[in-house]
C-alpha cells in the first residue's frame, strides 16, 4: 500500500507486486479533507479511510512518503502528522511501515530522483499499463510509492540480512580473538 500523506488531500494506492519489476494496481483514491475543519477531525477522517482500506486490501506493507523538506511549515506539520496516523493505524493492524523520501520515489519509478511531477505520473502510467494517467497528482504519487516499496523492499531485506551476518560474524572474530590473546597472555 502506498500513501501520499497530506491533510487536504492524502493518497492512498494498493498495487500487487508480481516476479521481478511487475506491478498492477488494485486500486487508488485520494482522500480530502476541507481547510476549515477542526485538525483532529481532519486527522480522524484521514485515519478511518487508510484503515478501511488496510482493512479491505490487507496490504503487505504500507509505504508512507517521508516528510524531508516543506518550505510551508503548516504543510510539512500536516503532512507528518497525517503520515503518523497512518503509520500507527499499519502499527496497530501489525503491518510494517516503510518511509521512503520523495527522491527515493523518484529514482525508483523514474531512474531521476529530482524528476518533477509530470514525469513521475507518466512513468506510473506507464508502468502499471494504465489507460489514463492518475489524477489528482496525489494518486499518481501514492502509486508510485507503492511501486518504489515493490521495487526496494526486496535489496533491502537482502541488505539487512547481510548486514546482520557480517555483525555475527563480527561478533565470532571478535570473541575467537579474545580467546586466542587469553591464552597468549598464560
Amino acid at each position: 500500500m502506498g500513501v501520499d500523506p497530506g491533510l487536504t488531500r492524502c493518497g492512498l494506492s494498493v498495487v500487487d507486486g508480481g516476479l521481478g519489476r511487475q506491478v498492477s494496481a488494485i486500486g487508488v483514491d485520494v482522500v480530502r479533507t476541507p481547510p476549515e475543519m477542526d485538525l483532529a477531525h481532519r486527522l480522524l477522517a484521514v485515519s478511518d479511510a487508510a484503515e478501511q482500506w488496510m482493512d479491505t486490501h490487507r496490504p503487505e506493507a504500507v509505504a508512507i512518503e517521508r516528510v524531508f523538506s516543506q518550505h510551508n511549515v503548516r504543510t510539512a506539520m500536516g503532512t507528518a502528522q497525517a503520515g503518523g496516523v497512518i503509520a500507527l493505524a499499519a502499527a496497530r493492524r501489525g503491518i510494517p511501515v516503510a518511509f521512503h523520501t520523495p527522491s527515493q520515489v523518484k529514482a525508483a519509478v523514474t531512474g531521476n530522483g529530482s524528476a518533477d511531477k509530470a514525469q513521475v505520473t507518466a512513468m506510473v502510467t506507464r508502468i502499471l499499463g494504465l489507460a489514463t494517467a492518475p489524477k489528482p497528482a496525489d494518486a499518481a504519487d501514492a502509486l508510485a510509492l507503492a511501486i518504489c516499496h515493490c521495487w526496494r523492499a526486496p535489496m533491502q531485506e537482502r541488505m539487512a540480512k547481510a548486514e546482520a551476518m557480517a555483525a555475527e560474524q563480527r561478533r565470532k572474530y571478535t570473541e575467537r580473538l579474545a580467546r586466542q590473546r587469553k591464552a597468549v597472555d598464560r
